[in-house]
């Protein structure tokens, strides 16, 4: 049986900083003692996006702080730790450097074991903590830099079935919101203002739908956004509400199908699974009501359960790396030495094709 385990956990892999305490039973249940985050938004708006510098500095000046506050929240010290996870990437090298430092510091100082995280791993094991899911289950992982689907077999055997070939989806809602003008972040202000519009007004195009392969594209969606606005420019509030709820209904109307083959692929190499099969949504974009009603009708139509962890553990957390470090240690993988260096691309499947952009720093997709 697995011991009962206790883990600090940090993560700065973009403009949140995070640190969480979080605890493993020996039946596998979860206790988040602690949970704080810092968020960069205010630091980042007026440039309409994350700027790296800095995100970095603004890490460098909370992490210590919000360690302590971690801590002290959870009524532990670092003598009650069982051992230390930082995500190692993907993400802004310069915010990576500082959460794995810090990591390696700690667990040097406190002799604790490290475990460098992969930020993606933390995302699709997330369910597992919320909802106690067994192998084998898809997740499809929308944010800002990542638009994939995964099929997670079990800790540390993952296989990606589709992935975006230009932009990833928050990408695209940010693109759009910057174009007609919306605050940052861009998700949330495109799904306020498509409330108000006509979705049937724009006829934009649903990339890839209805080819075999589970890929997916929003380049030429974006760019269909971009010519639609231009064309009837200048624009009222109702242009852009219009705009912005058919430039969704199109997201939505594209993730059907995608996700629609990936259900009906899961089943064909899963029959008999034991208990009826998942569908996990993790990252920003999993807070789009408009995308989760598609998802969950799709999941009914298919069979499938419908997760959705709560949106603090959607976005970027500690709490999440903590949890991966946790089911690392409960599998005996054994933890990372203090030279193991931060990866700003880090592939969850090693041996998937790269779709998008590999050089020095290694594959993004």
């Amino acid at each position: 049986m697995v011991p009962f385990m206790r883990i600090l956990g940090i993560e700065t892999s973009c403009d949140e900083t995070a640190a969480a305490v979080v605890e493993r039973n020996a039946e596998g249940h979860c206790n988040v003692l602690s949970d704080v985050v810092l968020s960069q938004l205010d630091e980042h708006s007026a440039y309409g996006g994350v700027v790296p510098e800095i995100a970095a500095r603004a890490h460098v000046e909370a992490l210590d702080e919000l360690i302590e506050q971690a801590l002290k929240r959870a009524n532990v010290s670092l003598a009650d730790v069982d051992a230390i996870a930082a995500t190692s990437g993907p993400g802004l090298i310069g915010g990576l450097l500082v959460g794995l430092m810090t990591g390696k510091a700690i667990a040097r100082a406190a002799g604790k074991p490290l475990y460098a995280i992969n930020h993606l791993e933390g995302h699709a094991l997330t369910a597992r903590l919320t909802h106690g899911l067994s192998f084998p289950y898809l997740v499809l992982l929308v944010s800002g830099g990542h638009t994939q689907l995964i099929l997670v077999r079990g800790v540390g055997q993952y296989e990606r079935w589709g992935t975006t070939i230009d932009d990833a989806l928050g990408e695209a809602f940010d693109k759009t919101a910057k174009l007609l003008s919306l605050p940052y972040p861009g998700g949330p202000a495109v799904e306020r203002m498509a409330r108000d519009g006509n979705a049937d007004r724009f006829d934009f195009p649903r990339p890839l739908v209805g080819e075999a392969r589970l890929d997916f594209s929003f380049s030429g969606l974006k760019t269909a956004v971009r010519q639609a606005a231009q064309d009837i420019a200048p624009l009222s509030d109702q242009d852009v509400a219009d705009i912005c709820a058919s430039f969704q209904r199109a997201i939505s109307r594209t993730l059907k199908d995608r996700i629609g083959r990936g259900l009906q692929r899961f089943k064909r190499e899963f029959p008999a699974t034991g208990e009826k099969p998942a569908l996990v949504v993790a990252g920003g974009v999993a807070a789009n009501l408009e995308l989760r009603a598609t998802l969950q009708a799709l999941c009914d139509k298919n069979g499938f359960r419908f997760i959705a962890p709560p949106l603090s553990l959607c976005t970027d957390n500690a709490v999440m790396i903590a949890w991966a470090g946790l089911e690392r240690m409960a599998t005996g993988v054994a933890p990372d030495t203090l030279d193991v260096q931060p990866r700003s691309r880090w592939p969850l499947d090693a041996n998937a094709e790269t779709l998008i952009g590999f050089g020095k720093r290694g594959a993004k997709a």
